[in-house]
C-alpha cells in the first residue's frame, strides 16, 4: 500500500479516533487515572463497562497516544490524555463531549447540507443549535465549556493584538459565559463593561463575572441582536458572532450595532479570517461546522468587507493575532 493510500485511509477512518475519545470522555477515565495507573478490569468496575471492551477501546487509544499502556498492561495517563481531564487549565473534556454527541449527529448528515445549503443540526434535531441549548441546559453548559476550550486561550492573544486603552465602555456583544469581557476588563482597569446576550445566557454568566472580580463594572443586558442591541458603547465586541449567521442576518445584527455606538465608536468583529490558496487552516473546517450546525459561515476579507459596507460601516484594518484569530475594525460610514 503506497503512502498516499495509508494517509486517505487514516483520513477516511478518522471518526473512529474521534468517537473513542468522546467514550473516553464520558466514562471520565482521564480524571480516574490522574491518581495512578489502572488495569482495564478496574477501570471498568469504576465506570459499568465491560472489562474487554474497555481494554480494547484504552489498547487503540494508546496506539495513538491517548494513554499508555505499560509493560504489566495497566494504562496511565500520556500528555495528550490529560487534558481529557475536567479540571486541567486546558482541559478538552466538553469539547471532545459536545463533539461526540449533537455535531457527530449533525456531521451524519453533512451530505444533506452540500445538497441543500441548509444547516444539518436543525434537519437532526428539529429546530436551531441555539433554540436546542436553551432548552437543555445541561448540554448549554457542555457547549460554554467547550466554546472556551476552543477559543480561551484567544482572549489573551485579542487583547495583546488591540489596543482598547482609549475606551471608556466596552460592550461584548453575545458575550456568552462572560470570560472574554471579564478577561479585557481585568486587563483595563479604568473600562466599564456590558454583557450583552439572550436573556437565559446572560443569567448563566454572572457567576464567572463575579469569580473574575469584575461584576461591579460589568451590566448585563438581556435582549436579541436581531431586533435591537439596547445599549450605548464606544466599542461593541462581537468574537464568533458573525460566523454563526448568513449574511442578511449578519447585516441586521451590525446595523444594530452601528445604532448603538457612541459618536467616534467602532465596531470590533473578532473572527478568523479565511486564506486564500490550498493552504491547510483550522478556519476552512470550521467552516463547514458553520454550514452544518449553525447554518454560517467564514469568510474572506473581502467578504467581510462587503459584509460591513450592507450595513453602513467601513472596514478599516484588519489587525492580525499571534494565533489565526484577525480583529477586523470597522466604523460608520
Amino acid at each position: 500500500m503506497s503512502n498516499t493510500t495509508l494517509t486517505l485511509k487514516h483520513m477516511i477512518t478518522g471518526y473512529w479516533t474521534s468517537q473513542a475519545i468522546y467514550v473516553a470522555a464520558k466514562l471520565d477515565l482521564a480524571d480516574k487515572l490522574a491518581g495512578g495507573a489502572k488495569t482495564a478490569a478496574e477501570l471498568a468496575a469504576d465506570t459499568k463497562t465491560q472489562a474487554g471492551a474497555l481494554f480494547r477501546l484504552l489498547r487503540a487509544l494508546a496506539s495513538v497516544g491517548l494513554f499508555a499502556q505499560q509493560a504489566d498492561g495497566r494504562f496511565a495517563n500520556s500528555p495528550l490524555s490529560e487534558p481529557l481531564q475536567k479540571t486541567t487549565e486546558d482541559s478538552q473534556w466538553a469539547m471532545a463531549v459536545m463533539m461526540g454527541e449533537e455535531h457527530y449527529a449533525a456531521w451524519g448528515e453533512l451530505l444533506y447540507s452540500v445538497q441543500t445549503g441548509q444547516g444539518s443540526f436543525r434537519k437532526v434535531y428539529g429546530e436551531g443549535v441555539f433554540e436546542f441549548l436553551g432548552k437543555h441546559p445541561d448540554q448549554a453548559k457542555v457547549f460554554d465549556a467547550a466554546m472556551t476550550s476552543i477559543h480561551g486561550g484567544e482572549t489573551r492573544l485579542m487583547i495583546d493584538a488591540y489596543d482598547f486603552s482609549h475606551c471608556k465602555t466596552l460592550c461584548d456583544v453575545g458575550g456568552g459565559n462572560g470570560r472574554t469581557i471579564a478577561e479585557v476588563l481585568k486587563r483595563q482597569p479604568k473600562l466599564q463593561g456590558v454583557l450583552f446576550d439572550l436573556p437565559h445566557v446572560v443569567e448563566r454568566a454572572k457567576a464567572n463575572l463575579q469569580q473574575a472580580g469584575v461584576s461591579d463594572r460589568c451590566q448585563l443586558v438581556g435582549g436579541n441582536f436581531f431586533e435591537k442591541v439596547d445599549v450605548s458603547a464606544d466599542i461593541l465586541l462581537m468574537r464568533h458572532i458573525i460566523h454563526d449567521w448568513d449574511d442578511e442576518k449578519c447585516v441586521a445584527i451590525l446595523k444594530n450595532c452601528r445604532t448603538a455606538l457612541n459618536p467616534g465608536g467602532k465596531v470590533l468583529v473578532v473572527e478568523s479570517v479565511v486564506p486564500a490558496g490550498n493552504e491547510p487552516s483550522f478556519v476552512k473546517w470550521l467552516d463547514l461546522t458553520m454550514l452544518v450546525i449553525p447554518e454560517g459561515k467564514e469568510r474572506t476579507a473581502e467578504e467581510y468587507r462587503e459584509l460591513f459596507a450592507a450595513a453602513g460601516l467601513k472596514l478599516n484594518r484588519i489587525v492580525r493575532t499571534a494565533g489565526e484569530l484577525d480583529v477586523l475594525e470597522a466604523s460608520p460610514t
